[in-house]
């Protein structure tokens, strides 16, 4: 499967050199290279094709600072992703879909305080009764229980979705 996934990205990566415009734009095409560098176990590879999204600039779902970060991490870099996620919250104008992807990466890397932090902002940023606002709240929920943390006002919310 980590031949497919390399074909994948390989392919990607041709084709937004080639690629004038569309409907999708070339950071989003190349943050979907770097997905597939992930998965075909080539986290250097997708380093550079995130860090390439990031200076076209084109419109994308997630930052994808966010992807640099949660590679960094697999990478072993830990205070250099911690960096980027810091630079990104300080920018300001975090969506709701790199608030959950930037949680999900601090779970996953064990600093559980701050994926609330991240899990909560988002859900105070998502239009309420959306995709995003409900896996916002279900994180936030279970990182709350693994904290130990009183139940709140946004949990309430979590209980009116279902």
């Amino acid at each position: 499967m980590a031949d497919d996934h390399g074909d994948l990205a390989r392919r990607l990566e041709a084709l937004v050199e080639e690629y004038v415009s569309g409907e999708i734009s070339r950071a989003a095409i190349l943050v979907l290279a770097a997905e597939e560098w992930r998965q075909a176990g080539q986290p250097a590879h997708a380093l550079v094709c995130f860090q390439r999204a990031v200076d076209d600039g084109g419109e994308v779902s997630v930052d994808p600072r966010a992807g640099i970060a949660d590679t960094l991490f697999e990478l072993e870099r830990p205070d250099e992703a911690r960096q980027v996620i810091e630079t990104i919250r300080n920018e300001g104008g975090v969506t709701a879909t790199t608030a959950l992807t930037v949680a999900e990466t601090l779970v996953a890397y064990g600093d559980l305080r701050q994926a609330h932090l991240w899990a909560t902002e988002g859900a105070h940023r998502a239009v309420r009764d959306s995709g995003e606002h409900t896996a916002l709240l279900r994180t936030r929920y279970r990182i709350r229980v693994d904290l130990g943390l009183p139940e709140d006002e946004l949990d309430a919310l979590l209980d009116a979705s279902r």
